[in-house]
Parts: structure tokens; C-alpha cells; sequence
């Protein structure tokens, strides 16, 4: 077998040469980080679990309209995806106070929010990926005018979609990361949503007991992260023999059965 040339390599995922021009390969791996990489660690699975959530997500978006760079998945690891200029900016849309939220403006976390929020950072580890207002990307030329407000639609659509999504599996969306890519068509470009929707950038909460099915386990040191993900594309319906209605478990109970 050749040897694909790669393009990038992330956090947690890996960016090969595709087989066609403007198409890339997107290799999902088990690594996790966290408070911007200065926690590391492995998750067992992690890359599987999440090349099926995300596909699983990208391809029914694709049904309601967003235009997505998911192409098709390949195998366990890998998709096929459509190239595109990243936009440097993270979209960050709020449903349920948590995290930096609460910690910022004192807000215990749980809270549910009067609206959702969306939130800019600015792409840069280096920085800390520091969050930005709509004057800053506009004055520094990150997207313009006219993507920030296809941006921000495309968050509310996929915010709306995800929410019933999830809450029809005992799942409550509390808040998660988007990115963005630019495609060219010509002479024109438009915006696609790029990267991955999994549960490394969502937080997601069991409706009955609360319960963390997302990589706070991880930044939290909670244990059981692997189980977690595994909950999600179980509920999902994405996990051998189980599917539809039997996928939704009560996660508390199926933790005190593993005896944890």
C-alpha cells in the first residue's frame, strides 16, 4: 500500500492526502487533551466511537439542508471529507450554563439559560484560544460580514436539530463546538460546517440522573470515559445489537452494574 502523504495532524485527529483532488482523509484518534493540551491522555476506542457519532450526525444534517465537508466514512478510523479553508474561529452555542460559562460569570452549573448563546474564540493554542467578539473578526479580516451571518444560522439550525436529537434518547445538550470551512466554486466561496460533532466537543448530560456522557470525564478525572462515548452511540443506535428503543439504558444503573 502507498504511503499517504500527511497533511495535519491535531489533537485528536489526523489529516491525510485524499484519493481525489479536494478531498482529504480524516483519521480519528484516541488521544485526549484538555485546558489546552496541558492534561493528555487515552480514551480505549475514542477514534471509533467518534468517526460514527460524527458521521452519524454530518449525514442527517445533510438531510435538513447544512452543507457539511463529510463525504462518506471509510472504516472504523477514517472519512472521507471535502477540503476546505478552515475559518480560524471556534463556535461555541450555549444551551446550559457549564464550564467556562459558569466559572466566568458565576453561574451554577445546570443552569438552563433564558436563549442560547453563541460564543467566538479565536483559533490559537499558542493563545489559549481566547474569546472574541463579532469587531474582532470582522477588523482582523477572519470571515466576513455576510459568513459570520451564514455562521451563525447554520450554529442555530444544527443547535435545534441536535437538541431534539438527543433529548428523544434521555440526552440533554448542554453545549458544544462547531467549526467552520470556507469552499471554493469558482470565483465565489460559500460556508461548510467542517471538523467533527462528537462527544470530545459536546457536553452531553443523562436527562434522568445527570450524568456526563461527554470528555468532562476526562478533563474532570471522573473515570469511565470510554464507557461514556459508548453510552452515547449505543443510545444513537450505532453500536452492534443495539438499536432504536433498546438503546436508551438508564447510564446510572448501567455504571453501579460495572460495579463502579
Amino acid at each position: 500500500m502507498a504511503r499517504r502523504r500527511q497533511i495535519y495532524e491535531g489533537k485528536a485527529k489526523i489529516l491525510y492526502e485524499g484519493p481525489e483532488p479536494g478531498t482529504l482523509i480524516q483519521y480519528f484518534k484516541d488521544d485526549a487533551t484538555a485546558f489546552n493540551a496541558q492534561k493528555r491522555g487515552t480514551i480505549n476506542g475514542k477514534g471509533v466511537i467518534n468517526n460514527r457519532i460524527s458521521e452519524h450526525i454530518f449525514s442527517a444534517l445533510a438531510t435538513i439542508g447544512v452543507p457539511t465537508h463529510f463525504i462518506r466514512r471509510l472504516n472504523m478510523r477514517e472519512q472521507l471529507i471535502r477540503q476546505c479553508e478552515i475559518v480560524p474561529i471556534e463556535v461555541v452555542v450555549r444551551n446550559v450554563a457549564a464550564g467556562s460559562l459558569s466559572k466566568r460569570l458565576g453561574i451554577e452549573e445546570g443552569t438552563q439559560l433564558p436563549r442560547t448563546i453563541i460564543e467566538y474564540y479565536y483559533k490559537d493554542d499558542a493563545l489559549g484560544d481566547p474569546m472574541v467578539a463579532d469587531e474582532h473578526i470582522a477588523c482582523f479580516g477572519w470571515a466576513s460580514q455576510d459568513e459570520m451571518n451564514d455562521i451563525a444560522d447554520m450554529a442555530i439550525r444544527v443547535n435545534d436539530f441536535m437538541a431534539g436529537l438527543f433529548a428523544a434518547i434521555g440526552i440533554r445538550l448542554v453545549d458544544f463546538k462547531l467549526e467552520f470551512g470556507r469552499v471554493w466554486e469558482n470565483d465565489y466561496s460559500r460556508i461548510i460546517l467542517a471538523d467533527e460533532i462528537s462527544p470530545d466537543g459536546c457536553r452531553l448530560w443523562d436527562m434522568k440522573s445527570g450524568e456526563k456522557l461527554d470528555k468532562d470525564r476526562f478533563r474532570q478525572s471522573l473515570g469511565g470515559e470510554a464507557e461514556a462515548y459508548q453510552e452515547v452511540a449505543r443510545r444513537l443506535g450505532l453500536l452492534e445489537g443495539q438499536e432504536g428503543e433498546n438503546a436508551v439504558l438508564d447510564f446510572d444503573s448501567h455504571r453501579k452494574k460495572r460495579g463502579k
